[in-house]
Order: structure tokens, then C-alpha cells, then sequence
């Protein structure tokens, strides 16, 4: 199978099907069915070192370092191939018990369980988190951005077995993260790189958390677990702090810009983070189809006819462009 979609998981980021009924090529759209930052990290090339050289420890320990700093934590962390990763090797350190997963949210939890005869609980409250063997919480939420305190998820962790923070979508949010507490001995937390940073494609994420979870999934995960060229850009990029705050400010504004375009469209906004927004609409399938005629690609959700994600133009001409289709 080739991707999530084949397993009849819905995502954003393809735009096959958007050019299959609307026409256009791949540079005739702008994604904004994603939350990934369309001003992305000015990466340089890749050296022929890190092409040409399997990874060695020095990289993922430059790597592991900037992560670290970045995340303003001593938590040990073990760098994966995205955050996907990580989310496809919770099985091996799931205790016996319920496996309960705060939704509506990202939809692979539920998939990478059930594909080892997991049965998965999808539960609308916290407090029902309560009892579980593996308990799962995105913070903030994709996609409504529902956010919980650290402090919050400290007391939820005290009453599970072990506790998944998704933490995917907390780099213009620090002041949600549980990083820069101490260390859990019964909490991961995951971190994508490539979302905030605006490089998906290198497939850079982290699972933070005690030795004694690390280890098991260090080992299902191998010796290489990322790629050459993934280090070297991530260890630049996660040291770059002005970059960081920069990008910070930047997404912050621009939320509110992106709301008052769909407010001034008829949408009511309902959340979101600083990399994307959720609306809601009187029709999310035919809003959604509006904007592809401007070769504007959105999110929609299976258990929503309503609701309607956009991810933030990254330049003027792409907001004059939205503004005009809606």
C-alpha cells in the first residue's frame, strides 16, 4: 500500500486528486490543505557528505543537541523519520489495557493500533482518558487546536499508563509544551520538525521521553533511523533562534488575517494553531470545491460536513490569491 489514503486514512498534502478534477499542474496550486509553514527554513543543499556517507553519531548528537535547545528540555529524545514514525512504533510500548485517543484528532493513532488488533477508544473528554493502558493527546489539537496546560496533562499523566503527547503543531505555541518540565517517566512526547520548519519532505521528527520507553523503540526503529541530509539541515535549522521567533511573530499575525478572510466569506472560525485554521461552513465540500477552482487546495473531514482546515499562504501573491477566490 502506498500511503495512508490506500488504508482509507484521509490527509492533506496530495494534490493528485485536486489536479484530477480540477486541472492544473502541481505548480499551478497552492497547498494550503497542510500545516506545514509555506516559508519554510532556508535550508542550503545538502553536503556530498551527508548524500554520500551513512550517519554517523556525531550528526545525530550535533542533531540531538540543537532539538534540545529548541525545546528548551534536557529530556532524552531519539530523532526519527518524522513524527509519523514514532506514531507507527507506540505498539511496541503499549501496556495491556484500553488504548484511548482524545479526538476528534489525527486519524493515524487510531490506525497504527489497529493494524497490531489494538482495539482504539475515541473519547471527546479528558477526564475519560482516565484508567487507560496508552492514552493519546495532540496539544494543540489538529484539527480544532484544542489546547490543554502542562499542568493539565501532568495530572492526566498520574492517571494512565502511559501517556502520547503529540506535540506536532507546538513550535509557535512553546508555552504549551511539557518540555521544559522534567522528565516523565511514563509520558513520550513527539515533535515534528517539518511542519513548523517548512521541510515535510526531509521526514525529520523526534519522541522525547525516559530510556526505559526510548529503548524499545530505538531498537524496532534501527541504526538509521534518519537520513544524512535530514541531520545536517535540522541540526542548522533547530539552532537557528532568530529564525525561530521570527517565524513565530509572522504566523502569529497572520492568523488573524487569514480569519478575517473567511469571516468577510461568509465562515465562522472555530480554532486552530499558527499553522493552520479550522472553519466552519454551510457546505465544506462545496467550499472546498470554490477555492480548487482557484487551483486552492483545502482540507475537509469524513465526520464533518461543515468543517473546513486551511493552512497560511506563505507569500503576498498567494494571499491576494485567496482573497480573491473567496
Amino acid at each position: 500500500m502506498a500511503d495512508g489514503q490506500d488504508r482509507g486514512r484521509d490527509h492533506g498534502g496530495d494534490l493528485s486528486g485536486a489536479m484530477a478534477s480540477f486541472g492544473g499542474t502541481a505548480d499551478d496550486w497552492i497547498d494550503l490543505s497542510t500545516g506545514i509553514n509555506r516559508v519554510p527554513y532556508p535550508a542550503p543543499p545538502a553536503s556530498a557528505a551527508a548524500l554520500c556517507d551513512l550517519p554517523g553519531r556525531a550528526a545525530i548528537d550535533r542533531l540531538s543537541a540543537a532539538a534540545q535547545g529548541a525545546y528548551g528540555t534536557d529530556w532524552p529524545l531519539l530523532p526519527l523519520a518524522g513524527a509519523q514514525a514514532a506514531i507507527q512504533l507506540l505498539p511496541v510500548v503499549a501496556p495491556e489495557g484500553a488504548v484511548r485517543v482524545l479526538g476528534p484528532t489525527y486519524n493515524e493513532y487510531a490506525g497504527a493500533f489497529e493494524a497490531v488488533d489494538r482495539k482504539v477508544e475515541t473519547v471527546v473528554a479528558a477526564e475519560a482518558l482516565a484508567g487507560a493502558g496508552l492514552a493519546v493527546i495532540v496539544n494543540p489539537n489538529n484539527p480544532d487546536g484544542r489546547r490543554l496546560a502542562p499542568e493539565a496533562l501532568r495530572a492526566i499523566a498520574a492517571t494512565v499508563g502511559v501517556l502520547v503527547v503529540d506535540e506536532s503543531f507546538a513550535d509557535p505555541h512553546p508555552e504549551l509544551s511539557l518540555l521544559p518540565g522534567g522528565c516523565l517517566e511514563n509520558v513520550l512526547v513527539l515533535r515534528s520538525f517539518g511542519k513548523f520548519y517548512g521541510l515535510a519532505g526531509l521526514r525529520l521528527g523526534f519522541v522525547l521521553g525516559p530510556e526505559a520507553l526510548l529503548g524499545p523503540l530505538a531498537g524496532r526503529a534501527g541504526p538509521w533511523a534518519v537520513s544524512g541530509p535530514a541531520l545536517e539541515a535540522g541540526a542548522l535549522a533547530l539552532a537557528d533562534a532568530g529564525w525561530r521567533a521570527d517565524s513565530r511573530a509572522r504566523l502569529s499575525a497572520e492568523t488573524a488575517r487569514a480569519d478575517a478572510l473567511a469571516e468577510a466569506a461568509g465562515w465562522r472560525p472555530l480554532g486552530g494553531t499558527a499553522l493552520f485554521r479550522l472553519y466552519e461552513t454551510e457546505d465544506a465540500a462545496e467550499a472546498q470545491a470554490r477555492l480548487a477552482r482557484s487551483w486552492i487546495w483545502s482540507r475537509i473531514f469524513p465526520y464533518s460536513a461543515g468543517w473546513l482546515r486551511l493552512g497560511l499562504p506563505g507569500s503576498e501573491a498567494e494571499w491576494d490569491r485567496l482573497e480573491e477566490a473567496l
